[in-house]
């Protein structure tokens, strides 16, 4: 009994973290900054204000949810980048991926290889671009820069 309790207890906690990251997902790409006015959720919108490391992230010409394919090696890949904003003036693309875990070291390897992806196939579009990439924890709002 204690075996499956546990086992039941782990499902639920994944269940939760999982239908959490959906949630604040969802919300955060409808959240935009059009210069003068601040768009979508109320309460990630305050989250973004205290931290303007994140402005830029959320300006009029950032993209959310961009499909990306191409080839690695032999393997084809299709992603999606959670918000992406693409400067041509000064040659700089910035990618941003929400993550809700609590705990970053548990699958910081998994979300730097996810990172590289999108990094690797964004410089084959842009090979004169410099491309950072950066994790948002959704869970204190803090910006890591990745690569």
């Amino acid at each position: 009994m204690t075996i499956l309790h546990s086992l039941l207890n782990k499902h639920e906690k994944s269940k939760h973290a999982t239908d959490t990251g959906t949630r604040i997902h969802t919300k955060l790409r409808r959240v935009y900054f059009d210069g003068v006015n601040w768009h979508g959720d109320n309460d990630l919108t305050i989250q973004i204000q205290k931290r303007p490391e994140l402005n830029q992230f959320f300006s009029q010409n950032s993209h959310t949810e961009v499909p990306i394919a191409g080839h690695l090696g032999n393997r084809f890949i299709s992603r999606r980048i959670d918000r992406l904003v693409i400067d041509n003036d000064t040659k700089k693309i910035l990618i941003l991926d929400y993550k809700s875990d609590i705990d970053k070291e548990t699958n910081r390897g998994n979300y730097y290889h996810q990172l590289s992806e999108y990094r690797h196939l964004l410089h084959a579009i842009y090979p004169k671009h410099q491309i950072g990439c950066y994790i948002l924890w959704t869970h204190d709002f803090m910006l890591e820069k990745i690569i």
